[in-house]
């Protein structure tokens, strides 16, 4: 009878134990998730701005040298993060691709004309930095039009704005949640102890004595959580890299290893934290409170 419930309390105590590692590992990965993807949103939002194409079309009796003059001046420019010469007989095959017939058999001449596709710097992606650098461009006496979407730009950057503020919002509000998830199982882990805290207390032990191994074995299981959560996170991390590598998820490897030291982190000091308050709780209560 005694080895039946003793294998009862062993089974209670590793499903105790479980559930914490269980929880701090879910909740600090989510958390390093959000983490990461803060760190990060900056680089995606630019990635999004520079995709945002500015085609400077050229005047058909434009010579070599002048492209030349022109190539030049873009690659010296501040404002290109790189470009690209298009010849109208590429324009005429992309255009052949896209509606699937030649609209040359029937026009009987190529219409397109040379153009450069230039990718605007994040930072110069704003509708008043376009229109700066297209009156800059207009007064190049090669160039015959400029097209970019005006539209689009203004779209990016006011969903890059809002964005970033509910990032910050919800990074406040997870961290919060988190912070009381992984208290909320440590307390329940400490009341399954709450006669044995008791007790050692009646026999004379001090508050810090009975606190330690509580303490001690909160910390041990947060950081085993805590270490599988960054198991987990490198994972993704290496996911994304492989399948996703124009997000150049792991350029800023000093930041990404911050997130992740803090997620060691705080395996260990929202335990102990949540362990002495718990621990302190019941051991400033009655013993008939205890029930």
């Amino acid at each position: 009878m005694s080895s039946s419930f003793e294998k009862f309390q062993k089974r209670r105590v590793v499903t105790s134990y479980f559930s914490v590692v269980l929880s701090v590992f879910l909740v600090l990965f989510l958390l390093g998730i959000l983490g990461l993807f803060v760190i990060n949103s900056k680089r995606i939002s630019d990635n999004f701005k520079e995709d945002i194409v500015m085609t400077v079309f050229l005047k058909s009796d434009v010579n070599d040298s002048i492209v030349k003059a022109f190539d030049d001046e873009l690659r010296l420019a501040s404002f290109a993060k790189d470009f690209k010469y298009v010849s109208k007989e590429e324009a005429a095959e992309r255009h052949k691709e896209v509606i699937g017939e030649d609209f040359m058999t029937f026009l009987g001449v190529n219409p397109l004309q040379n153009s450069y596709d230039i990718h605007l710097k994040a930072a110069f992606v704003t509708n008043q930095s376009f229109a700066k650098i297209e009156k800059r461009l207009r007064k190049n006496e090669a160039i015959a039009d400029i097209v970019y979407d005006k539209q689009l730009v203004t779209l990016v950057n006011d969903n890059v704005k809002k964005i970033s503020m509910w990032i910050l919002i919800i990074s406040g509000i997870f961290a919060f949640v988190s912070v009381l998830l992984i208290n909320s199982s440590m307390r329940l882990s400490i009341y399954s102890n709450r006669f044995i805290i008791k007790t050692m207390q009646l026999v004379g032990a001090t508050k810090s004595f009975i606190r330690k191994p509580f303490i001690a074995r909160s910390i041990i299981l947060g950081m085993i959580g805590a270490v599988l959560a960054v198991a987990a996170l490198v994972g993704v991390l290496a996911y994304i890299e492989l399948n996703y590598p124009d997000l150049e998820i792991l350029k800023d490897s000093a930041q990404t290893g911050i997130v992740l030291v803090a997620v060691l982190i705080l395996g260990a000091l929202i335990p102990w934290i949540s362990t002495f308050f718990a621990t302190q709780r019941f051991l400033n209560l009655r013993t008939d409170d205890l029930y």
